[in-house]
């Protein structure tokens, strides 16, 4: 009876919404004895506008709910969410993971840090010199402040509130984080905060037919507008993303 996509987030459940399941009372219900520390399970029908906030509804819980607060934990790092109000991607583990073992002595900058998704496990993971965190959207800053005193890493990110494109510090990062999925028009800033010899992680959903192409020659049209040059390239499959579409990061080192 279960479905297969179902995930933990803190003391949450969130169930994905699959077409021809009318159960979803008894599913949520079967959840929390399975999960006896769970507060609630939330069905989820996907994000909608800018900022991808979750639409999501509750099917069970342990009697009234009183916050959709939690704290989730992931690779040592603690994230405080509204479950409700902010989504949190657990599919590119790998990658969060990865970019924490890179940034040894380095600034970083973190051109959608959310609530500090790729930000948090790189301070707490990692001897960096700064992280340098922007983020647009209010709430999710908030909670990326709240979750950088919670980790305990404020004397190495520096925060910013507001759009990307026009606090991007220029030539002052050894590597730039792009994990937004829809980010192509930053590209111009992204690379141009790029020191020499600096690496580009840039996040693309692209489609399968596309792949590795797009992302790769969109970023190769950007460096060669600005008048700088690839050292080295690649790109990889970070997780499927929807059917025919993957999440795909692209690695570049450029001068």
């Amino acid at each position: 009876m279960l479905p297969r996509g179902w995930r933990l987030l803190g003391d949450a459940i969130i169930v994905r919404e699959k077409s021809g399941v009318d159960s979803w009372g008894m599913i949520g219900e079967a959840l929390l004895e399975i999960y006896p520390r769970s507060r609630y399970v939330l069905l989820d029908r996907g994000t909608r506008g800018l900022f991808r906030e979750p639409l999501r509804e509750v099917i069970a819980s342990r009697g009234a709910i009183d916050s959709f607060e939690t704290v989730h934990r992931e690779n040592g790092c603690r994230f405080k969410l509204d479950t409700m109000r902010i989504s949190f991607s657990q599919g590119n583990f790998y990658e969060k993971q990865r970019l924490a073992n890179l940034c040894q002595d380095e600034v970083v900058l973190d051109m959608f840090a959310g609530i500090g998704y790729f930000t948090v496990p790189i301070a707490v993971h990692s001897v960096v010199e700064r992280v340098i965190a922007i983020e647009l959207n209010p709430l999710a800053y908030r909670y990326l402040e709240e979750n950088i005193r919670l980790n305990r890493v404020e004397d190495r990110v520096e925060t910013m509130l507001g759009d990307c494109k026009s606090l991007a510090p220029i030539d002052a990062a050894d590597r730039v984080i792009m994990g937004y999925l829809s980010s192509q028009e930053y590209l111009d800033a992204g690379i141009s905060a790029l020191r020499s010899g600096g690496v580009l992680h840039y996040h693309e959903a692209v489609p399968e037919t596309l792949y590795p192409a797009r992302p790769t020659e969109r970023i190769r049209e950007v460096v060669s507008k600005l008048g700088r040059r690839i050292e080295s390239i690649t790109t990889r499959r970070v997780k499927k993303y929807s059917p025919g579409v993957l999440h795909s990061v692209t690695d570049a080192r450029i001068d």
